[in-house]
């Protein structure tokens, strides 16, 4: 057996040890950190059968066997190494055998290096899970409304269903718990929930974002490419949010990439198949911008497979204590002491009309909490919008009582002097400047 002068290049600049042996069993060839790691001399052993200087040697066997031996413990001089061996064939005839050698002490300190880089990725991997974990279910939905309560029936109901839905709702009425909720009640529960606000990122940073790019697509692009939240929510749910803020560019990929059910990233040309339920949502009115040219009416029926409308917290008013309740524990738990609310300030909560919705709610207990003077919330601690607002509509349905009841009075006098019947009901009518019904409305 002849080493090539080359291929001892390469073996005389290895880490590991190794040793060379022909069909004979004569040592051929053994490299400096063989001679380091087993403390015997080259002169001692190269030129020689292997089994007359290392007694056990199990090497020789691999010739007969024609089978590898890995991670056979060997113990040298007090050195304790681990060996791999393996067979050389040439045309299907075994030619000799190598002993690859790695001290014990190298080996320790490779798996302590990879045991430290596993905890790593396991603890980045943890991060990640936790990033992408959907944290509401339908039970942190508070519904003790009506209304709400079939609401949250519905998304109960369609969250078993693998289907695109639509959220439309005014800001700040829970269309992300929503969606997480739905994603928690599916048989997706276990893959990754990605949350998009397609309103905060450009038209070419949002394309970048949802389907990822190759090396080079552009200029700033990653060396490697990068991947795109589609493809990161396989076996899961992407979140949309605000989807009626997205170009008309992106709005034609998403239409493939829902119809498809495939991707692909910007500067690439194959195609990545994509396990994704897409759930939407805008407080926008899709139809109207479909009709206007803004929004692609093809990708409107494709979002809006199953709409669902939250309604605002103004027409589900059975809600707002409940909710208020609810915000009001983390403030409990952080003051470490309990919290009451009066009872003109739950009559103002319930009055105010909340043009900000639940969003808005729980700010305002946020602001009261840092307002009250002792562990009640009075009406005298909700920001001043509030109660003006609400003494403002107090004032209004006064006045429209006043309305009312000086109409009472001024009818009651007209039929009085010209009489109950037809033709005094008739009279009254044409002086009021209404008609025979509407006064028929009125007195009733």
């Amino acid at each position: 057996m002849v080493i090539d002068t080359w291929i001892r290049s390469v073996f005389d600049s290895l880490y590991d040890g190794i040793l060379i042996i022909d069909r004979d069993e004569t040592v051929k060839y053994v490299n400096a950190s063989y001679t380091r790691i087993t403390g015997v001399r080259y002169e001692d052993i190269v030129e020689r059968k292997l089994r007359e200087v290392r007694h056990g040697a199990r090497l020789p066997n691999v010739l007969q066997s024609r089978k590898p031996i890995i991670g056979a413990l060997r113990e040298e001089n007090g050195v304790d190494y681990v060996v791999n061996m393996s067979p050389i064939l040439s045309k299907g005839e075994v030619v000799g055998a190598i002993s690859i050698a790695s001290s014990i002490d190298d080996a320790l300190d490779l798996s302590q290096t990879l045991s430290r880089y596993q905890s790593k990725i396991a603890k980045l991997e943890g991060r990640m899970k936790a990033i992408q974990k959907a944290r509401y279910t339908i039970d942190d939905m508070v519904a003790q409304d009506p209304r709400s309560k079939e609401v949250r029936k519905l998304l109960l109901r369609i969250a078993k269903k693998d289907t695109t839905i639509l959220l439309n709702g005014e800001s700040g009425t829970g269309k992300e718990m929503a969606a997480q909720a739905i994603h928690n009640a599916s048989g997706r529960a276990d893959g990754p929930f990605i949350a998009v606000n397609c309103a905060s990122f450009g038209v070419n940073l949002l394309e970048s974002e949802l389907f990822g790019y190759e090396e080079g697509s552009f200029t700033g692009a990653k060396k490697d490419g990068k991947l795109g939240l589609f493809e990161a929510a396989d076996g899961g749910t992407i979140f949309l949010d605000e989807i009626a803020e997205i170009g008309a560019e992106v709005q034609a990929k998403l239409l493939r990439t829902l119809q498809e059910k495939t991707v692909r990233r910007i500067g690439g040309i194959r195609e990545i198949s994509v396990d994704v339920r897409v759930i939407a949502a805008t407080n926008k009115d899709l139809e109207t911008m479909v009709s206007s040219g803004s929004f692609r009416e093809d990708l409107f029926y494709r979002l809006s497979v199953f709409p669902v409308v939250l309604p605002p917290l103004r027409d589900r008013r059975a809600d707002i204590i409940p909710l208020v309740e609810s915000f009001l524990i983390q403030h409990k738990n952080d003051l470490k002491s309990d919290i009451g609310l009066s009872d003109d300030a739950k009559k103002m909560l319930i009055a105010y009309r909340w043009p900000g919705n639940i969003r808005e709610l729980r700010n305002t207990i946020e602001f009261a909490v840092n307002m009250m003077e002792n562990d009640t919330i009075t009406s005298r601690n909700l920001p001043v919008r509030i109660q003006a607002s609400v003494d403002s509509d107090a004032k209004a349905e006064r006045l429209s009582d006043m309305v009312r009841k000086f109409e009472k009075e001024e009818i009651a006098k007209l039929l009085n002097l010209h009489g109950h019947n037809l033709e005094g009901k008739k009279k009254v009518a044409e002086i009021l400047g209404i008609s025979l019904a509407s006064l028929y409305s009125k007195i009733k």
